[in-house]
């Protein structure tokens, strides 16, 4: 009887191992590749790799998306009233997102400065391309104590932003900018600030193209 027991635990946990190990991967469309092409595009930083169907899967998924907000006023009434904030639906909506703590984004009070010195910049650059500062919006606070005090981190009312744009968990941060007419450029996982500025300047752009093409 004990070695009947050793026995099924014994093959409990070489089950176990190998259902850990065999992974199968999949491209940004979803199609199945082999671990090795998996890890060569992974490398290049055009795409992140995120959890699939599955809990042996693993996927490859774009950095960058772009799209419309179908109701513009809805999504800036729903803001303010779960924010609290006052918004000028003029002009483009900055937010940085934070999914939760990660391996990607702790690091410990000894980061306090560089976050202070990089979020300065980030609003400064923001402030001069569109006059506007960032939202900052959180889904799981765990990890922000370490930087208390540097930043106005609101929580995200009822998964709101999570929903709309940021549907897995991101290393790092993300961000997304929101244009006026509801366009918008949304980008996964750790960022540039000249990203930030960038999705500005070409939302503005468009704003600009949309309306000359309007004007009598």
């Amino acid at each position: 009887m004990r070695n009947l027991l050793k026995s099924i635990l014994l093959s409990l946990f070489i089950l176990s191992c190998s259902s850990t190990k065999d992974y199968r991967y999949f491209d940004e469309n979803n199609v199945e590749i082999s671990k090795s092409k998996f890890n060569r595009i992974r490398l290049t930083n055009k795409l992140l790799d995120i959890p699939g169907d599955s809990i042996n899967h693993k996927k490859l998924t774009l950095r960058e998306k772009r799209g419309t907000l179908t109701n513009m006023p809805k999504f800036i009434e729903t803001l303010k009233v779960g924010l609290n904030i006052t918004l000028d639906a003029t002009k483009p909506i900055a937010i940085i997102f934070y999914p939760g703590e990660d391996s990607c984004n702790s690091g410990g009070t000894g980061k306090k400065e560089w976050v202070k010195n990089w979020n300065k910049q980030l609003e400064d650059g923001l402030h001069q391309v569109a006059k506007i500062k960032p939202l900052y919006i959180y889904k799981d606070s765990k990890g922000l104590e370490n930087y208390d005090g540097l930043l106005d981190w609101k929580q995200d009312p009822n998964q709101f932003i999570e929903q709309l744009f940021f549907k897995h968990h991101y290393p790092c941060s993300s961000f997304v900018v929101i244009s006026s007419k509801g366009d918008y450029i949304s980008y996964f996982g750790e960022f540039p600030k000249e990203f930030v500025w960038e999705a500005v300047q070409i939302l503005k752009q468009t704003i600009s193209s949309y309306q000359s093409h309007n004007s009598p």
